[in-house]
């Protein structure tokens, strides 16, 4: 998706825009935010079950209960990560806490699993699907079959290529849809939590599944990987942990959530706040509870027979006419290929985030983040992210359980190194918004309870996962060290540029002719901020934190000047309206913009006065309020004559506006520019009650103060212009330099 902005000409009325950043400064509610990342987390009901049972038995409903209350411990580290990091992830959280080398490891480690998620979850809605076909052919008694397999194939390719198109045009059109898929699965949770709690109630559980325990766990040789005929396995606490580690697939998705949070909108840390309570509280009951419920009501007997179609195997065995059930099984598999098929779109959506992550370090070439010249995303990633998806897809021939064992490698290696960094960080920075729980205090010293002890967890299931999930360890490793490979060279081939380059921003300018509101997309009533020092951004950040973007558009815009011999130009390019400066302005500006959760339009406006350029772009757009710092050149009165005489030289009819200067620590000076009516002091309304009281006994009721005053002023008026004009010119001089401090506070006329 892209966000506009706009760049001006030399002239006055010629105006070029726009600049569009790669940064998608359009930003979504919690609740897309939380349907993103469900579309993967709550997709792994359909899978989950099947894949876990196999691996280590009948107890696996406990156990996959048990890592989506674990869940809950995730996702308070990513929210210490993100109250430091806006741009958070593992990549980030990583380097600043171990350095580049293991940041890199990491995220080659993650990308992995990326890469498999789309692929495991179109290939399970194709093989819902494909089960689907085959069952309503037989109840017509035709003779069409499909392969699920193979149909599976295809059908994850194409939902593929689906996705791929939307996360070309942007994130908000890709959260609207898996908004909607949520929706819909919302309703198939509530109608099996219900039905299931009917049949419980009508014929009881057909069994229920044997307790959490190391003697009643069953692992089959896959599960055990290289553990088998080891001690290992035999060593109770071992035992739990491979358990445990056969079902942590269940919560990927997790680092969507730090993906997406740029894209939260304001109040940001709350809201992320929210969208991780949902995510958490949504998976706990989607996926542990229906599982524990699918386990319970089917029989052992059958059950593995849906071990690729658990919730469809489910809409057999509840009570009920046979017809409704059919129906429902419909709903579910329909549910299913949505909901699957969003996992898709998830997966992409994180993965681009990291690629970018990386990209922005300076670690991949700049020519990855190259924007799309209409919708400003970064489509050189996401198309090799499609790519590499693809071709998992056509690899696994159908296969989800081969899928299923080689993911989770580098997912559960990603949460150990985030929480290993925070626990880092938790000692070297103090700026933490959030905290996650259990901080105790000992001599003076904060000990993080919670945070070693979900670390220390993270770290004994991803050793146990190395040994015990050899596809996932064979196939993990080597794809780790070859993106890690390509990420090493890229970084030593662009350090000289690196240095240079890091941290900014990838800008599409669009060069128009002239600017108006509708070009740039603000209504009336803006806010024009004035911004030319990326050191210098206060003003900035205080307009962000106080504008309710709801009822007012932000606008950032600066001047890029011009010598008078360039005035005559029309044909300026895009080099000489946006230069490396501007590039690095505007960085500075969208990091601001997305630490506070808020849209902003960027404008860059040639000129040869700045003050012209700005008082016009601020007519142009019906500005409410123009706002800008204090500068380093004049005094805060001085700025404000300048900006105020600028606006003075407008063509008629003018539009009135106030001029805001900001400086920090101090009140800000406020200035009507335009006709306006007079602040007047309390000794000022005085002196002209006084006056009206004296004169009301010559003229009576039919006098009134604004009389007093209008005499007043057309005798100055006369008095400027006639011999006594320097009596007048020594009068006011003496009222400047007389005037109380705290009368020019924050206010000039």
């Amino acid at each position: 998706m892209k966000d506009k902005t706009p760049v001006s000409e030399a002239r006055p009325n010629t105006t070029k825009v726009v600049v569009a950043s790669t940064v998608m400064l359009a930003f979504i509610s919690f609740w897309r935010a939380a349907a993103i990342v469900l579309n993967d987390l709550g997709s792994t009901v359909y899978y989950v079950g099947g894949i876990a049972e196999q691996a280590i038995g009948r107890s696996a409903p406990w156990f996959i209960l048990a890592v989506m209350l674990f869940s809950f411990a995730v996702r308070s580290i990513y929210m210490e990560s993100s109250s430091m990091f806006v741009r958070g992830g593992v990549y980030v959280v990583v380097r600043d806490a171990m350095g580049p080398f293991i940041a890199r490891l990491s995220v080659s480690a993650l990308m992995f699993d990326y890469v498999l998620t789309g692929p495991i979850s179109s290939v399970s809605a194709g093989q819902y699907l494909g089960r689907l076909a085959n069952e309503t052919s037989e109840l017509l008694h035709l003779q069409f079959r499909l392969s699920p397999n193979y149909f599976a194939v295809f059908f994850g390719i194409g939902v593929t290529l689906y996705f791929w198109w939307y996360n070309i045009k942007g994130l908000h059109e890709s959260s609207t849809k898996a908004l909607r898929i949520m929706q819909v699965t919302t309703v198939m949770v509530v109608i099996f939590l219900v039905w299931c709690g009917i049949t419980l109630a009508i014929r009881g559980p057909a069994q229920m599944p044997p307790a959490p325990t190391p003697a009643n766990l069953q692992f089959s040789d896959e599960g055990l990987g290289w553990f088998k005929g080891t001690l290992w396995p035999t060593i109770p606490v071992v035992a739990i942990i491979i358990a445990f580690g056969h079902s942590l697939l269940s919560m990927s998705g997790f680092e969507t959530l730090a993906q997406v949070y740029r894209e939260i909108s304001y109040p940001k840390l709350k809201n992320l706040y929210r969208t991780g309570n949902i995510v958490c509280a949504y998976a706990v009951i989607s996926t542990g509870v229906i599982t524990l419920l699918a386990a319970m009501i089917i029989p052992d007997s059958v059950r593995l027979q849906y071990a690729e179609n658990l919730l469809g195997g489910l809409t057999n065995y509840l009570v009920g006419p046979e017809l409704i059930r059919l129906a429902f099984h419909m709903f579910v598999v329909i549910v299913g290929v949505m909901i699957l098929s969003g996992a898709v779109n998830t997966s992409i959506i994180g993965a681009n985030g990291v690629m970018n992550r990386v990209a922005e370090d300076g670690v991949l070439d700049p020519w990855f983040q190259k924007p799309h010249r209409r919708f400003g995303t970064t489509y050189r990633i996401i198309n090799i992210i499609t790519i590499l998806q693809i071709l998992t897809v056509v690899a696994s021939r159908g296969n989800t359980y081969t899928l299923g064992e080689a993911y989770a490698f580098g997912i559960v290696w990603s949460f150990f190194l985030k929480a290993l960094s925070v626990m880092v960080l938790r000692f070297q920075r103090h700026d933490q918004e959030y905290k996650t729980p259990l901080n105790f205090r000992f001599r003076g010293k904060e000990i993080p309870v919670g945070l070693g002890l979900t670390t220390l967890v993270l770290f004994w299931v991803a050793v146990a996962n190395l040994f015990s999930k050899r596809v996932a360890t064979l196939s993990g490793v080597s794809f780790t060290l070859v993106l890690f490979t390509i990420f090493t060279i890229s970084d030593r081939r662009g350090a000289a540029k690196k240095k240079k380059e890091t941290g900014l921003e990838q800008f599409n300018l669009d060069l128009r002719p002239e600017i108006s509101a509708e070009s740039i997309h603000v209504r009336p009533g803006c806010v024009l901020v004035a911004v030319r020092e990326y050191r210098r951004m206060q003003h900035l950040q205080i307009v962000l934190q106080k504008t309710n973007t709801r009822k007012h558009d932000i606008v950032v815009m600066t001047v890029r000047g011009l010598s008078t011999a360039g005035t005559g130009e029309f044909g300026l390019s895009e080099n000489q309206l946006f230069t490396d400066y501007e590039r690095e302005l505007f960085s500075r500006v969208v990091s601001l913009a997305e630490k506070e959760g808020k849209t902003v339009e960027l404008l860059t406006v040639p000129g040869v006065n700045p003050f012209d350029a700005m008082v016009q772009t601020a007519a142009t757009l019906k500005a409410s309020r123009l706002v800008t710092g204090v500068s380093a050149r004049m005094d805060s009165e001085e700025l404000a004559r300048r900006i105020g005489r600028a606006w003075e030289r407008l063509p008629e009819p003018r539009h009135p506006f106030s001029l805001e200067i900001i400086s920090p620590g101090r009140p800000s000076i406020f200035v009507n520019l335009g006709p306006h009516p007079p602040r007047l002091w309390p000794e000022d309304v005085d002196l002209v009650h006084g006056l009206w009281l004296e004169l009301s006994d010559d003229f009576g009721s039919k006098l009134h103060h604004r009389d007093v005053i209008g005499v007043s002023l057309r005798r100055m008026d006369r008095e400027l212009h006639s011999p006594v004009r320097s009596d007048v010119l020594s009068d006011v001089r003496d009222e400047l330099e007389h005037r109380p401090v705290d009368q020019t506070a924050n206010t000039t006329d």
